[in-house]
């Protein structure tokens, strides 16, 4: 049996240990050994690599696919999206998703992974659909996660409306590094019984059940696994991918890695690790067991991002409160898995209850919207004291939220911001309307261009 591998180094792998603070001057020279390395795929984008991009590292990230596609050539590119979210924290309307699929694989992308945070498939659908018709691979993604309303049986259901819509593959996604061996187990060898196309496995080492898991998935017949080269691997990153290169050809199964060439990347990468602990960026914290998270169900990117929070406010020692107080606040939100960008909204809004010394004092407008019904159906109740502090009398939404949002690009076509100059600029303008401001003053002024006047869009009109 053949396993494809899919690398995370550049994209979720860094995003967990190091708050996505990788710059492409760091990686540029050792793309041609990963496209060589014999990888099913590269998870290069998405996430929170756009926000990060324009944020910290100065880099415009449509350049940044552009510049990785130009060397990586015999390995697809794989991005994270998060289904009518796309990359932001809120619903966007149809015709947003639609271009921004378009552009995504135009500038570079094979596959992506889509998912929605509360397993709300209304909220994918678009992006699938669109996905499709760009001959791209659509990866249809279920959210694991532990609750008295998530099992097996559930999980297959999900499977099977993905299934019907039409991807390509299916991947579970264990964000927190939660998903038990056993389980995996279980669930992997329950959809290969009902579902024919390929299941793909993505863990992390957070709780260090990620290697068993994944072994164990395999065991069921698994297609595909997600690992990190390994130093960017464990802790609360994936499994280390050459020690999965040497587990499975033990086992027996197929790979198509270079041994040689995995090598060249480790040394790569083993010294840009070492630049980020020097640096501090690097949390040691992070690179530990923390069996912890089966209580709390912190993700990686979650828990570097809430270290980093607590930080810089100086509260640093408030870390193990916040962390006891998330549970509470997913219980009383009708058990949303904590993948983004529900894990930023609990996470948020524990440190919130924490800081503030008191519940709910301060609601996050996020979690107004989420209780709104703006994110979708919640997977169950939520607590009926804080609906009503938030609702009053006011019913939540049921129908698709993205239903109800007026098309725009239309409209930002034809009266353009003066910092907008194409396509993927209306897009970073629209997904991170503050941080994509800032970004494209600065990219057109330090290009020399901010007195361009000729706007050249070859925007794709859709019904």
């Amino acid at each position: 049996m053949d396993i494809k591998i899919t690398e995370t180094v550049l994209r979720d792998a860094n995003q967990s240990l190091i708050a996505t603070r990788l710059p492409f001057e760091d990686f540029e020279n050792i793309l041609g050994f990963l496209d060589e390395a014999g990888y099913y795929s590269l998870e290069c984008w998405g996430g929170a690599v756009f926000d990060a991009c324009l944020r910290y590292l100065k880099e415009d990230p449509w350049e940044r696919l552009r510049k990785i596609k130009r060397v990586v050539k015999k390995t697809k590119l794989q991005m994270l999206l998060r289904g009518q979210n796309l990359l932001g924290y809120k619903h966007y309307p149809d015709d947003v998703v639609r271009l921004f699929i378009d552009k995504s694989v135009e500038n570079g992308i094979d596959i992506i992974r889509i998912f929605d945070a509360l397993n709300d498939f209304r909220n994918i659908k678009t992006a699938v659909d669109e996905t499709i018709k760009m001959k791209a691979h659509a990866q249809g993604t279920i959210v694991y996660t532990i609750s008295p309303i998530h099992n097996t049986e559930n999980f297959v259901k999900l499977a099977k409306q993905l299934e019907d819509m039409g991807v390509d593959s299916i991947c579970i996604k264990d964000m927190a590094g939660i998903l038990s061996p056993f389980k995996a187990f279980e669930i992997v060898k329950a959809l290969k019984e009902y579902i024919r196309i390929p299941i793909f496995l993505h863990t992390h080492c957070t709780t260090m059940l990620g290697p068993m898991s994944l072994l164990k998935a395999v065991e069921a017949g698994c297609d595909g696994i997600d690992t990190a080269i390994s130093p960017f691997s464990g802790g609360t990153s994936q499994p280390p991918t050459e020690t999965f290169y040497y587990i499975l050809k033990e086992y027996g199964y197929n790979l198509s890695l270079n041994e040689e060439i995995l090598k060249k990347i480790s040394s790569h990468f083993k010294d840009i690790r070492d630049k980020f602990l020097d640096h501090k960026i690097l949390n040691p914290y992070v690179l530990g067991v923390d069996s912890m998270a089966l209580i709390y169900q912190v993700p990686g990117g979650m828990l570097s991002n809430l270290i980093s929070q607590l930080k810089e406010q100086n509260c640093l020692e408030k870390l193990d409160d916040v962390l006891k107080e998330i549970p509470n606040v997913r219980a009383e939100l009708g058990y949303p898995p904590l993948v983004t960008p529900m894990s930023q909204m609990v996470g948020t809004q524990a440190a919130a209850n924490v800081l503030s010394g008191e519940k709910y004092k301060v609601i996050l407008k996020e979690v107004k919207s989420y209780v709104r019904g703006e994110y979708g159906n919640p997977p169950g109740k939520i607590n009926e004291d804080l609906k009503r502090k938030i609702l009053g009398n006011e019913e939540p939404i049921k129908l698709r939220y993205a239903d109800t949002l007026a098309p725009i690009i239309e409209k930002i076509k034809n009266s353009p911001p003066q910092f907008v100059r194409t396509d993927e600029d209306i897009l970073t303008y629209l997904l991170f309307p503050q941080t994509g401001e800032t970004f494209l003053k600065y990219k057109y002024d330090e290009k020399g261009l901010e007195n361009k006047k000729t706007i050249h869009y070859a925007i794709k009109a859709h019904q």
